[in-house]
């Protein structure tokens, strides 16, 4: 572990895999977090509670991660991982906010991305583990995987974005921090990591919330949750016409 990017949902975590990426790290973001270890986090953030050593464990072979949970937990993995640095991402709090309600709507009206998690028991194994991301993040409970009611709460949201960037700012250490907008460009990030600067632009990632549609066509908890969907459709659709035929046979 040499990166830990603690900056709060929509702050730019998505440019930060790329652009960490390209700088040759491993990184692990949301999705990556769910799928290779969601067991583990859907016990640090339930009452049974986790361990140094359960970070230790989970992210020993990676070089970085970003976004939620483990942004919420930078400080028990530089624990775990003493020699790493973390930067805290941020960005003006209006525009956060408002990026914010964007990416829950796309969330919400993006059809595939809700009925995987009725069809798919990946898809509802997913719905528990953002609704346990969401509690830990807001303190707000999401009732059902329709339910997008908690991202109107602007107050609470706002609220929880400026304590935890104060706590990073407060707390981490101040030559293993780097406060950084990713408008900033290479230049800071590349002397704060001692990495060259590549010979390329800076990337820009999940514009309007772009990146479900990505994820969704790209990552490996898709192909499942797809595979899982067709089974259980065929599935349905055969026990309807078991029905049909039952009834129309009376």
């Amino acid at each position: 572990m040499k990166v830990i990017v603690a900056g709060f949902v929509k702050t730019g975590t998505k440019t930060m895999v790329v652009a960490l990426s390209e700088l040759g790290y491993n990184v692990y973001d949301f999705m990556d977090h769910f799928w290779y270890h969601g067991d583990k986090w859907a016990k640090i953030l339930s009452s049974s509670g986790g361990s140094i050593e359960d970070f230790k464990e989970m992210y020993q072979s990676v070089d970085a991660v970003t976004d939620a949970p483990p942004n919420l937990f930078w400080e028990e993995i530089l624990q775990a991982f003493p020699d790493a640095k973390v930067i805290l991402t941020s960005r003006d709090e209006d525009s956060w906010y408002k990026s914010l309600c964007t990416q829950f709507q796309v969330l919400n009206s993006n059809i595939l991305y809700q009925v995987m998690q009725v069809l798919s028991p990946t898809g509802w194994k997913y719905f528990k583990h953002f609704r346990l991301v969401i509690m830990a993040l807001s303190g707000i409970r999401m009732r059902h995987p329709f339910d997008f009611s908690f991202s109107k709460n602007e107050m609470v949201w706002k609220k929880a974005y400026r304590q935890h960037t104060r706590y990073c700012k407060q707390n981490c250490p101040p030559d293993k921090l780097l406060v950084y907008d990713v408008r900033q460009g290479w230049a800071p990030l590349c002397e704060f990591l001692k990495e060259e600067i590549p010979d390329r632009p800076f990337p820009r990632e999940n514009v309007a919330g772009s990146i479900v549609d990505k994820l969704m066509a790209t990552h490996p908890s898709a192909f499942r949750v797809k595979q899982e969907m067709i089974c259980t459709t065929i599935l349905l659709s055969l026990l309807v016409l078991w029905i049909l035929q039952i009834f129309f046979n009376t």
